[in-house]
């Protein structure tokens, strides 16, 4: 195998496959949809004694994960994705191949026990002995020295946060980082980011398949704020709501300790709450949580600032957790809105945490009511630690499902979890939306009654609907204006 070869016409139309009773499967591309009469190996791991007490050695060809699986008797059987795990042939001899495994974006927990689980299943598993580390993220292909990863460099990394490679936002330079892949005879790469460095691995994979290259391009999804939509959860996200409760803990001992005391928690979330959610839940300490998805008031009937008020008076004390990402829009109107995005593209945010921390101060002391009111801030420490049990496991899974897919052939496509089962799913479904909480979701209930918040869902939807009207007011005048003054001319 040279690592080239002459490119098919290859569509970019998605790969969906239709079977009796509505079933559909979003299936991956493979390295032959594009390079014909690509050989074919047996697996080596039905010689590897680590399996040889497993019952089925290889996942059927024919077996998919359900994407929805609460359905009623009459639901069409509905989207499945292609399921992870061993295949019975292979595409890649190991000692040809030269895998290269690289971290983009920001820290998450789990990213060194990710790489650590690549390098140790690549070697052990299918005796893969050449894995290169690109450092600094994407740059790090045309920019930067490799390093030589192997079980013995990697053993144990999985004790120490961050990423030992290194990483970096932007940088993304499809045709150098393809060069570089080219150049230097490297034929599986395992791309380890959130959504964007997701969407810079689907083009790294249509360039690829475009110069006919046989090179597999794999996927493995990381963030901390749990928004990759199709799979369950990202890895490093048991991690961050349980480092969590380290600061709601002490925002609540702090407030408990002083009459009228307040604790305020700014968690990470820029476009979705899900840590603020769960650690709120994992806690019972918090008294109210606002998350980007769910609109709020500060003042009047039901709001925020009288919320606070009532429970200071019954308890004499309250804690509040904020996503990062809530409350842009009240920020934006009593202070000059940010026009600046960071080198992802992802918007710059207001700090929401000191902003909603002055307003309330500003508010009691306009009442002339005394408080304690205690800040904390613990979004770098949250995703600086190594992961946890729970996602060393999970991280170990992906790393092995990442693995299984490359060697069967299959590219272009992200692994995780649908519905407890791994599977490979097409780039496309990773990047064309967001995770978000479902405020009218049960769990959002389940929030709602652990902390007896009000869900500020009636005011919000009457100020959005005030605002609508006086737009559409204001439209009509102008429109009016209009009218009258080509009347008059």
């Amino acid at each position: 195998m040279d690592g080239v070869a002459s490119p098919v016409a290859a569509a970019d139309q998605k790969k969906i496959v239709t079977g009796p009773h509505g079933f559909v499967l979003e299936d991956v591309p493979h390295l032959s949809d594009f390079i014909p009469d690509l050989p074919t190996f047996p697996n080596p791991l039905q010689f590897n004694p680590c399996y040889s007490a497993v019952k089925q050695y290889f996942v059927d060809v024919d077996d998919s994960v359900a994407q929805t699986i609460v359905v009623h008797k009459d639901s069409p059987r509905g989207r499945h994705f292609r399921r992870a795990g061993p295949p019975q042939k292979v595409y890649f001899q190991p000692d040809e191949v030269q895998a290269c495994i690289v971290t983009c974006g920001g820290l998450c927990p789990g990213l060194n026990t990710v790489i650590r689980e690549l390098v140790c299943g690549l070697y052990h598993m299918y005796g893969v002995t050449r894995v290169l580390g690109i450092e600094g993220g994407y740059r790090g292909f045309y920019a930067r020295n490799t390093i030589s990863l192997t079980p013995k460099s990697v053993n144990d990394i999985h004790k120490r946060g961050g990423t030992i490679l290194g990483a970096s936002r932007g940088g993304h330079d499809t045709s150098k980082i393809v060069d570089s892949i080219q150049d230097r005879g490297i034929n599986q790469v395992y791309i380890i980011g959130g959504d964007g460095t997701q969407k810079g691995a689907s083009v790294i994979f249509e360039e690829i398949r475009s110069r006919g290259l046989i090179v597999s391009v794999v996927g493995i999804p990381k963030t901390i704020d749990n928004d990759i939509p199709v799979i369950d959860k990202s890895f490093g996200f048991d991690t961050a709501v349980e480092e969590a409760q380290r600061a709601i803990n002490a925002a609540h001992a702090e407030a408990e300790s002083f009459d009228n005391g307040i604790g305020i928690v700014k968690l990470m979330g820029r476009y979705c709450g899900f840590i603020a959610m769960h650690s709120t839940l994992a806690s019972r300490d918090v008294d109210c949580c606002l998350i980007p998805e769910s609109p709020f008031y500060l003042e009047g009937t039901g709001g925020l600032f009288e919320y606070i008020e009532n429970r200071l008076k019954e308890q004499g004390h309250f804690v509040l957790v904020i996503a990062e990402g809530a409350g842009q829009d009240l920020i934006s109107e009593s202070i000059c809105p940010m026009d600046q995005r960071d080198a992802s593209g992802n918007k710059l945010l207001q700090d929401v945490g000191l902003w909603i921390a002055q307003k309330i101060k500003d508010h009691f002391k306009q009442k002339k009511i005394s408080i304690n009111l205690k800040h904390i801030d613990p979004t770098y420490m949250i995703r600086a630690v190594p992961s946890n049990a729970s996602d060393n496991v999970y991280c170990t899974l992906l790393a092995q499902s990442a693995i299984h897919g490359a060697m069967a052939g299959y590219t272009g496509f992200t692994v995780g979890p649908v519905n407890s089962k791994h599977a490979y799913i097409p780039f496309y479904r990773i990047t064309e939306s967001q995770n978000k909480v479902v405020i009218t979701d049960r769990m959002w209930a389940r929030l709602l009654s652990s902390t007896n918040q009000p869900s500020f869902m009636n005011r919000a939807k009457e100020l959005r609907q005030a605002e609508s009207f006086n737009s559409s007011s204001s439209l009509m005048n102008r429109s009016s204006s209009r009218i009258h003054c080509e009347s008059f001319w």
